[in-house]
């Protein structure tokens, strides 16, 4: 199950920025990838999309040639409510944790943990493990007695701080994807100049 979930993830990542750019902005996504994986780099080995925040910016400004005021209102934004990977997260480990247990699943109950899971991630906190603390208001949601949730929380415990690491890294490209297609939409997308330490140096 962990593995299909990180393959939706990857999915996500890849196969929908590639058709956005492709369709909508009209460049090769790899032009995208290549400006952005350095902030990719930095969220997964932080796990937080606050602390990526600063490169994002820098990326996105500097090799994207996305205008600082678009990127300066849509990155902090983004790293605060955009948090598309840890509702994909939460949606699945929650599956995962009822199916595992024997926790019958009706269709409202589904449809209840696409709600809870789009709210919890929205107001999830961009640092290390706020998902995993999310996922319990998901879960209660569902009736799941405490007990059992334990249980399955120590299943998922095992195996989130990879997951918590893959799922910054799919909030930090939506972030950035976001961006520049505002900057496409508002023409605040310019071709990029990158910034020198010794440019103010006369």
């Amino acid at each position: 199950m962990v593995y299909d979930n990180r393959n939706y993830w990857i999915t996500d990542c890849f196969n929908t920025v590639w058709r956005i750019y492709s369709f909508i902005c009209k460049r090769n996504p790899i032009w995208f990838y290549k400006g952005i994986v350095p902030a990719q780099l930095l969220a997964f080995s932080t796990s937080s999309s606050a602390a990526t925040l600063p490169v994002t910016m820098e990326r996105l400004e500097e090799h994207l040639g996305v205008d600082k005021e678009v990127t300066s209102f849509v990155c902090p934004l983004g790293a605060t409510i955009n948090m598309d990977g840890t509702s994909l997260y939460q949606a699945v480990a929650a599956v995962f944790i009822c199916e595992t247990l024997q926790f019958p699943l009706t269709f409202a109950d589904q449809l209840t943990i696409i709600l809870t899971a789009t709210l919890a991630s929205i107001g999830s906190a961009a640092v290390p493990g706020a998902g995993l603390i999310m996922l319990v208001i998901v879960l209660e949601t569902l009736g799941l007695p405490a007990d059992k949730m334990a249980i399955g929380l120590s299943l998922i415990f095992a195996v989130d701080r990879p997951l918590d690491m893959m799922r910054t890294v799919i909030n930090v490209t939506g972030d950035a994807m976001v961006a520049v297609l505002i900057g496409k939409k508002f023409g605040k997308l310019h071709q990029p100049k990158e910034k020198h330490w010794d440019d103010n140096i006369s």
